[in-house]
């Protein structure tokens, strides 16, 4: 089966690319893979608290919590109409993206992430159109 990976990072831009990615897999008979990448924040060694920390524990945490993220989003941008994998992965973006985009037929991103409007084209876009295994579409938002 054909397989779109579409970049989700909360912003209207990757918004905007997941609902395009969406229709496009209904007429392409492609299954959609929603990817939300996510950095663990290592604390410097002096920020550390004294109490101890269950580290499996916070990191198996933070997962939960950009799963629930990325699922969230799917379902304020597609509802429960559509079939698409949420997935989150703890790596910079570009390199999850580039990864999950090996076996894919698509990959999808949105012009610019969150806070970036005044940009035509971010770093991750940029960088996932000169280094992506696959062809990919950056998604412009419209009236931006």
């Amino acid at each position: 089966m054909k397989k779109i990976v579409v970049g989700v990072d909360g912003s209207d831009a990757s918004k905007d690319a997941l609902r395009w990615a969406v229709e496009d897999a209904k007429a392409r008979g492609a299954r959609v893979v929603a990817l939300h990448a996510y950095d663990l924040a290592v604390p410097a060694p002096d920020a550390v608290p004294t109490a101890p920390i269950d580290l499996p524990a916070l990191v198996t945490g933070i997962h939960e919590g950009a799963l629930q993220f990325v699922t969230s989003v799917v379902e304020e941008v597609v509802g429960d109409d559509a079939v698409v994998e949420a997935t989150a992965v703890e790596a910079p973006a570009v390199e999850a993206l580039l990864d999950a985009a090996r076996d894919a037929d698509l990959l999808v991103v949105g012009s610019h992430g969150a806070g970036l409007a005044e940009l035509l084209l971010g770093s991750v876009s940029l960088e996932c159109v000169q280094h992506a295994p696959c062809p990919v579409l950056v998604h412009r938002r419209s009236g931006s």
